[in-house]
């Protein structure tokens, strides 16, 4: 009695990574609004523009309210935006630890293209670099928009590693 038990857990076991995975497997069609524009005059403005567009494009995708304590993936990438809001690089300096949360957010980057125009930067392009937090679920938040994390006062997760202890 205990073999097809222990057969049944392992093959769970199994199984389970599988099905955490599947929902990075496709990224949804993006419902970007057309042909939009930066106001901003700074690579930071310009990441808070970018990030209002990832989620604009992707409203069903991200995570409302306080994330979980433990996040099933964080992924920073680096993004070079041309004068028409075309992705002309891209890199990513933070690998996440869920190798499948790489090729998903990288894929939704590309869709969520064209971004707002840099028009109001010098030289008309931009660096983008914005780090994703992204729930086991499939949902993500940026770090520019993020609405912090369960269980931390709010700013404390943002805060450097070397804050003095009180």
């Amino acid at each position: 009695m205990r073999r097809p038990r222990a057969l049944v857990a392992a093959g769970l076991g199994l199984l389970l990574p599988a099905l955490a995975a599947a929902q990075f497997n496709m990224v949804p069609p993006p419902q970007c609004p057309r042909e939009p524009r930066a106001e901003s005059t700074t690579e930071e403005g310009y990441r808070l523009e970018a990030a209002r567009h990832i989620y604009d494009c992707f409203p069903g995708r991200v995570y409302l309210g306080a994330l979980p304590p433990l996040v099933y993936g964080v992924i920073t990438v680096e993004a070079e935006i041309d004068a028409h809001g075309q992705i002309t690089s891209i890199s990513v300096p933070r690998k996440p630890a869920a190798e499948e949360v790489e090729p998903w957010v990288l894929a939704m980057l590309r869709r969520a293209a064209p971004f707002p125009a840099p028009v109001r930067l010098p030289g008309g392009v931009v660096r983008f670099v914005e780090t994703f937090f992204v729930d086991r679920s499939g949902l993500f938040q940026t770090h520019s928009l993020t609405e912090g994390q369960k269980g931390l006062p709010p700013g404390e997760a943002a805060a450097p590693l070397s804050a003095p202890q009180q």
